[in-house]
């Protein structure tokens, strides 16, 4: 279904939350300082955990691999910096679960520097080389979701790409880490996109910017080499135009069908920061051992764009910068989509692109949950025309299969827009979240059919 004549560089619906990204928008990335202490876990990309392959009490070097992928859908991890191991131990995530970790001592004095191995040629190099380099550096989505990039680029025999969208957009509040890195690396990503287009066959590159951040757009249309078939798109500001689906909605008037991927409309999408990150560690055969993160709330004192090594424990980030006496809520992630952290001693991961911490003067959020009044403020929210409150009423009724067969739970990308405008203070979003873990379970558990 085309919809570009009627949502022309938008989106049915969504909102506009307040942006707050002014007080790291303009702060350049910093190398944040090493850690006593590392702790990486095996488990922090979507798909299988990667396998331990080193041993405690062993030397490991900065970008050495210490777990390698354990299936198709899986990532490698490399060493965040160069010491010794000094524990292999089940470690707290973010998720509530327990995880296999590498605990890691830095050696004191080491310059920390990585390693070069073994460079991939662009010319030369098929899409499945490119494709298994990707893996081999460890490379997911670092947008937040941290599924492995490798798997996302592939394109089936009976499919055809026929535009790459980088995605720029960065509509989460406070979070101003895709924005710095537009501004940063500029020249990664122009390396990053020659390295997509090998491997995908994309013939045409839109980089899709929020007018938010017209410095970054202005800047990427400067550097812009002249042989690359790059179209630099500002679209209006509005939630949640990051996500893909969204995003190609917008940029393209194409609508992915209920269920389907964007490859079904002809298209792949890529997070700017990640694209970056390709054109940065292929050209010199690296592993990924640290990202940029957008470290910022009413609660903390030094706030700014870091580089940071995964692993880093939670605890050392919030001392180095500084917070508040009276902090009341810690989010990884942005405000919408994010995780509340309900423990201190988990580490950064590749899926981390920010740290929010707000004190208790700052959350304003009224303890009672009334009943629905039925005013329909999340169904005009909602930017995938579900029905919030009808799905909001089966969870409480435990109806999951009827809220996925009859009301398309499935298409709920959590964007936390009802919750966010419900005038009672449903935590929809929660709902939603809570009910497909419970239906995929039932499922699961549902006795095999005997027809052959």
């Amino acid at each position: 279904m085309d919809l570009f004549g009627s949502y022309r560089n938008t989106f049915r619906n969504g909102i506009h939350p307040p942006e707050n990204k002014d007080t790291t928008n303009g702060l350049p990335i910093r190398q944040f300082p090493f850690a006593k202490e590392y702790i990486i876990p095996v488990s922090q990309h979507l798909g299988a955990p990667a396998q331990v392959v080193v041993r405690e009490g062993q030397e490991v070097a900065r970008g050495q691999l210490i777990a390698k992928a354990a299936s198709y859908v899986s990532v490698p991890i490399h060493s965040p910096v160069s010491g010794i191991v000094r524990k292999i131990a089940m470690v707290p995530t973010l998720s509530g679960s327990m995880s296999e970790g590498i605990h890691i001592e830095p050696f004191p004095y080491s310059g920390q520097e990585v390693a070069e191995g073994k460079p991939i040629p662009l010319d030369t190099s098929t899409p499945e080389e490119i494709l298994q380099a990707i893996q081999d550096c460890g490379i997911v989505g670092l947008g937040g979701a941290a599924f492995p990039t490798h798997v996302k680029l592939k394109v089936p025999p009976d499919k055809k790409c026929e535009y790459l969208i980088l995605n720029g957009i960065e509509c989460e509040p406070y979070l101003t880490t895709d924005h710095r890195v537009m501004l940063e690396q500029g020249e990664d990503i122009y390396t990053g996109i020659r390295y997509l287009m090998n491997a995908t066959g994309a013939p045409k590159i839109i980089i899709a910017i929020e007018a938010n951040k017209q410095d970054a757009a202005d800047h990427l249309t400067r550097i812009k080499p002249t042989d690359l078939p790059v179209e630099i798109k500002v679209v209006p500001v509005k939630y949640p135009q990051g996500s893909e689906k969204m995003l190609i909605t917008a940029v393209l008037g194409r609508e992915v069908p209920s269920g389907g991927l964007p490859l079904d409309v002809g298209v792949v999408t890529v997070n700017i920061a990640t694209t970056a990150e390709i054109g940065r560690l292929l050209p010199h055969g690296r592993g990924i051992q640290e990202r940029v993160i957008t470290i910022t709330g009413p609660a903390i004192k030094k706030k700014g764009n870091y580089l940071i090594p995964i692993g880093t424990p939670l605890r050392f980030v919030l001392d180095h910068v500084g917070i508040a006496e009276d902090i009341a809520e810690v989010y990884m992630g942005g405000p919408m989509m994010g995780v509340a952290v309900s423990n201190l001693d988990i580490s950064v991961t590749k899926g981390t692109s920010g740290i929010l911490v707000f004190g208790s003067k700052d959350i304003r959020r009224s303890e009672t949950v009334y009943p629905c009044i039925r005013c329909g403020a999340c169904v005009d929210a909602c930017p995938v025309s579900l029905n919030p409150s009808k799905l909001g009423i089966l969870a409480k009724f435990e109806a999951y299969d009827k809220m996925v067969e009859d009301f398309n739970l499935m298409d709920c990308f959590e964007c936390g827009s009802c919750s966010y405008v419900c005038p009672s203070h449903i935590p929809l979003v929660q709902y939603f979240r809570l009910s497909k873990a419970r239906y995929k379970r039932h499922t699961a558990l549902k006795p095999k059919s005997q027809d052959a």
